[in-house]
């Protein structure tokens, strides 16, 4: 198992977390996923390290910047 917490800027609200939560958790591997707004932390646990790039491009489709790794 990997978790890892990434940086995400422009969420406010629960409509904001569920919306991250939906497009990072589909990615393969992805065994769980939280999101928070008020912190703009997600914490992302795998089966295996995810590719960076891919949890970005998740984000990116839910309307979210992916800043970085926290």
């Amino acid at each position: 198992m990997s978790t890892t917490t990434y940086k995400v800027s422009g969420m406010t609200c629960g409509h904001c977390e569920g919306a991250v939560t939906a497009e990072v958790g589909a990615l393969p591997g992805v065994t769980g996923v939280t999101a928070v707004a008020t912190t703009g932390l997600v914490t992302v646990t795998a089966e295996a390290p995810l590719d960076d790039e891919a949890v970005r491009a998740a984000v990116d489709e839910a309307g979210y910047e992916l800043i970085g790794r926290a």
